[in-house]
């Protein structure tokens, strides 16, 4: 009998170059996905950074911490503690559906007027408001403390407009300055790259429900992108193993195959008889 001899020649065929075409798009593709969750991870640990350092840090200042009014940088600024004298003014502002501990509420905005003249806008808490309760929430807010008031608050970054979502009363869909300011009827100097969420104030009022310490999690952006590359070693490995599946039938007798074949069984032998192995000899018994 004449021996079929194709060898690895079949690889170049269209259909070998089309599978390896598609692992090489998939893998591509696991590379962009897993390098996605790296990045998730970094801004989750740069997060944390800003946690550890500004949250629990000495109070400045706001006129320290922020000599422009539209000052505001992520890293050195998120969640630092600052320092406010002067009174609140009327205006009072709720960012409607925000999350909190019981439902959809609104979170309950007034402009603050600082002792040197400029507004700074507070964050006083969130309060239980949504759908046709908001009106009802703008009568039932908690009113700020009148004459000076020392305020200490954390600082945020004003937070974009939501499209398609804008103003409607003394209502915003989010906690944008700009918007609040125009919206609140304020026309003076206004601090417009970020807010305060209240931590205490003296005299002290009664206030909306304030957040809790944000958590240091970084969430498992690590494991699932490791698990994209994995991904990639196991389409590999399939088709490594598809080539030479193909690669003994085509070459059936050959004696490549035979010593591939004769490598098989030695390993096999040493490794000892498999679970499939022993159950098939049990059935066969």
């Amino acid at each position: 009998m004449t021996e079929q001899r194709v060898g690895w020649s079949f690889l170049r065929s269209k259909r070998w170059i089309g599978y390896f075409a598609l692992f090489v798009i998939f893998a591509i593709a696991c590379v962009y996905l897993g390098n996605w969750q790296f990045d998730r991870r970094a801004q989750a640990r740069a997060e944390i950074d800003r946690i550890d350092n500004n949250y629990d840090a000495a109070p400045v200042p706001l006129a320290e911490a922020l000599p422009d009014t539209d000052d505001f940088n992520i890293d050195e600024h998120k969640w630092l503690t600052v320092t406010l004298t002067g009174s609140y003014d009327e205006g009072l502002v709720l960012a409607r559906n925000r999350p909190g501990p019981s439902g959809v509420g609104a979170d309950i905005i007034v402009p603050f007027r600082t002792s040197e003249g400029r507004v700074f806008f507070v964050d006083r808490g969130w309060m239980l408001a949504s759908g046709t309760e908001i009106d009802r929430a703008l009568a039932a807010a908690p009113a700020a403390p009148e004459g000076q008031v020392d305020v200490v608050v954390r600082l945020r970054a004003s937070e974009p407009e939501v499209d398609g979502r804008s103003s409607a009363g003394r209502t915003v869909a989010s906690i944008n300055i700009a918007e609040i300011a125009e919206v609140s009827g304020v026309t003076d100097a206004y601090y417009s790259g970020a807010y305060g969420m209240l931590v205490s104030e003296t005299p002290s009022a009664e206030h909306g429900v304030l957040p809790p310490k944000p958590e240091r999690d970084e969430g498992p952006h690590l494991s699932y992108a490791l698990q994209w590359y994995v991904f990639i070693i196991i389409a590999a490995i399939g088709v490594a193993y598809a080539a030479r599946q193909e690669f003994k039938n085509l070459n059936a007798g050959s004696d490549e195959v035979l010593a591939m074949e004769q490598k098989e069984r030695q390993r096999k032998k040493r490794r000892g008889p498999s679970d499939a192995d022993v159950e098939d000899a049990l059935l066969d018994a």
